[in-house]
């Protein structure tokens, strides 16, 4: 049976955790600057023109926005947290606040004919892989310490993991399709988030 201080404790880190996806997402914004128009030029024009840091930042934010949904959903099914899920919450929420850096770097370059879109987006694909690594420890954390609200077996946990897992795979195949094709890249993790925007979190078949 759960004490007072366990559910407490659940909602502190459920509570920080809102607060840090909610300052990643504002500097998302941050990044979006209002063209600079030369003398004569117009402006509707210059802002199509921008559409590779709009094309980024709304990608990054349905992420930030699913990761947050998701991360919502699975705490509604831990009762307790210990400090292993505290440390491996902290290693989410680092690659959450991290993303973006990659985003302005993905949208600067988005465009470039050179080595550096790939590169751009090779970076901005392994900090979406890393977060999912994260993301899929917390849920294999939870189950093997059964800190969640009802018990599963171990192949029904294992499946579970797996399955949401699925996202680590396809972040991580996006880092090698970013030296084919950067903008391709964008278009998959784009594709992903809306996936996850309508898949809930499953824990059971």
């Amino acid at each position: 049976m759960n004490t007072q201080s366990d559910l407490a404790e659940t909602n502190r880190l459920e509570a920080f955790s809102d607060g840090v996806f909610a300052i990643a997402i504002t500097l998302l914004v941050l990044e979006l600057h209002s063209p600079e128009l030369e003398e004569g030029e117009r402006l509707w024009p210059a802002l199509l023109d921008e559409w590779p840091q709009f094309a980024a930042y709304l990608t990054s934010f349905a992420i930030l926005g699913i990761m947050w949904v998701n991360h919502h959903s699975m705490f509604r099914q831990i009762q307790r947290a210990d400090r292993g899920l505290m440390f491996l919450n902290l290693l989410l929420l680092l690659w959450a606040t991290l993303l973006p850096f990659p985003t302005s770097l993905f949208a600067e370059h988005l465009k470039d004919d050179s080595i550096n879109a790939n590169v751009a987006a090779a970076v901005y694909s392994a900090n979406l892989t890393l977060a999912a690594i994260a993301f899929s420890l917390i849920w294999w954390y939870v189950l093997r310490h059964h800190l969640v609200e009802h018990e599963m077996t171990k192949s029904q946990t294992r499946r579970s993991v797996m399955r949401y897992s699925m996202g680590t795979v396809i972040y991580g195949a996006c880092i090698g399709i970013s030296f084919i094709s950067a903008q391709v890249t964008l278009l998959i993790v784009f594709l992903l988030a809306l996936y996850y925007g309508f898949e809930q979190l499953r824990t059971r078949d």
